[in-house]
């Protein structure tokens, strides 16, 4: 029986007369094998993480990000995140967590709103329902890049 399977053993792959990792593309159709060992075909490009942010509100800093171009303070509690790199349309999800870095400061809420292509708001309700800075914001975003 012929195994019509084919596979490769390298330690580097690089793009003909490129360095290291440039331009390397894996189309949407891929199979990649899971966890368990299946072969599973799946857009591995839309699964992926297209942006996220570790932030400081309250001294209005990020402490890392990936695909995140800026912030912007907009008042107290209130601030937009804006994208290196835009998203396809505004119906990509947006998942954040606010709290503090400390045992104190209560409970926080982030609500998120007026998703854009290039940014979207996130304001911070504390327990009482009134709107506060916060000193540790993380979220990301999954979705279609433009």
């Amino acid at each position: 029986a012929r195994n019509n399977m084919s596979e490769i053993f390298v330690d580097t792959i690089r793009k003909t007369g490129g360095s290291l990792g440039t331009d390397i593309r894996v189309k949407n159709t891929s199979v990649y094998e899971s966890d368990g060992g299946t072969s599973v075909t799946q857009n591995i490009v839309q699964a992926l993480i297209k942006c996220w942010f570790n932030y400081k509100g309250t001294d209005d800093a990020f402490r890392d990000t990936f695909n995140v171009a800026s912030s912007t303070d907009n008042g107290t509690g209130y601030y937009t995140i804006t994208f290196t790199n835009a998203m396809s349309n505004d119906d990509y999800s947006r998942t954040c967590c606010a709290g503090e870095n400390a045992n104190t400061g209560g409970n926080r809420v982030a609500g998120l709103r007026l998703p854009a292509t290039g940014s979207f708001n996130i304001v911070i309700y504390n327990t009482s329902g009134g709107i506060n800075d916060v000193a540790d914001l993380c979220g990301s975003t999954q979705g279609d890049l433009a």
